[in-house]
């Protein structure tokens, strides 16, 4: 059964930075595709950014600016969301997504996996 732990949430000021982090268990890792979602708790998820199994990364428009960068490390089977120039629209709950699969098309999806989510909060 896959595990996510996501860890890094808190409390930041307008323009302060913060690192996610998301260590997985249960799976090969390598060979997935993982990605980073936010959303309020019980409510729907939005990508802000995913990560193939072979590096390739795509970001919600809002963070394409480079606020944000996703990587990965598969020998800590860990991936990372760099949050740098947080916004207040930024608050919110952080869930990691492994994929059931190398694509990101298998992100997501009732065969995908989730963590149990991070608070993010911005205040100005």
């Amino acid at each position: 059964q896959v595990q996510l732990v996501e860890s890094g949430g808190g409390l930041v000021q307008t323009g302060g930075s913060l690192t996610l982090s998301c260590v997985v268990s249960g799976s090969t890792f390598s060979i997935n595709a993982m990605a980073w979602y936010r959303g309020a708790p019980g409510a729907k998820r939005d990508l802000v950014a995913g990560i193939s199994a072979g590096g390739t990364t795509k970001y919600e428009p809002s963070v394409l600016e480079g606020r944000f960068t996703i990587t990965r490390d598969n020998a800590k089977k860990t991936v990372f969301l760099q949050m740098n120039n947080l916004k207040r629209e930024d608050t919110a709950v952080y869930y990691c997504n492994h994929g059931s699969g190398p694509s990101m098309v298998t992100l997501g999806t009732v065969n995908s996996s989730w963590g149990q989510g991070t608070q993010v909060t911005v205040s100005s």
